[in-house]
């Protein structure tokens, strides 16, 4: 490789590092005002403002909002994932594990409180929302189907069992034990009991 060659791939290299952090910049800048105003009442405008670049540049990265939600899901995401399964899956007790388990959530949401309390406000305005809160959804009534298994009931009692966990598990349901000021561990508490009654129901 000659000097000159040399010296154009440093100037490339520099370049794209360069685009790489303006980039994060206005993705960073994105998230804070989403977490902050809502994704709905966050203008383009703001967010180039934020971030300290022209609305050009801006658009050059994000072509329009659908490119911007989808980077700033994937790094908040990446950032705050959902708990990991590793945290009660080896528990053999089907309570201790569903204890395990919605510790965890609650936990979770209430460190990334204020993300999903604008997503869920603003899911019909902003339609890029729309998938990633089915995908969440998704995600935590698998959790419920695994946590009910665990039970090794059939029927009724086993298809209410999945309900009671996978409402248990939205952040609608952490919410409104927390407005009513229970902690984590009378939330956790409140569950349990409601699934005791279930498990003593004859089916």
């Amino acid at each position: 490789m000659t000097k000159r060659t040399k010296k154009r791939a440093y100037r490339l290299s520099a370049r794209a590092e360069s685009q790489a952090e303006t980039r994060q910049r206005i993705v960073d800048a994105a998230i804070a005002l989403h977490e902050k105003l809502g994704p709905a009442h966050t203008p383009m405008s703001a967010i180039a403002a934020r971030a300290g670049v022209q609305r050009l540049t801006l658009y050059r990265h994000f072509p329009d909002e659908a490119a911007m939600f989808a980077a700033c899901t994937a790094h908040w995401g990446a950032q705050h994932p959902f708990p990991e399964s590793s945290l009660w899956d080896d528990i053999k007790d089907p309570t201790s594990r569903v204890e395990a388990a919605l510790t965890a959530h609650y936990d979770y949401f209430s460190g990334t409180r204020g993300m999903w309390s604008v997503a869920y406000r603003d899911v019909g305005l902003v339609k890029p929302i729309q998938p990633v809160l089915a995908q969440a959804d998704e995600h935590l009534n698998a959790v419920a189907q695994s946590l009910a298994a665990g039970f090794g009931r059939r029927g009724i009692v086993h298809r209410n069992l999945v309900a009671t966990l996978s409402h248990a598990l939205g952040f609608a349901a952490w919410v409104s034990l927390e407005t009513r000021g229970l902690d984590t561990e009378g939330k956790v508490a409140l569950v349990l009991h409601w699934l005791d009654g279930l498990c003593k129901t004859r089916a």
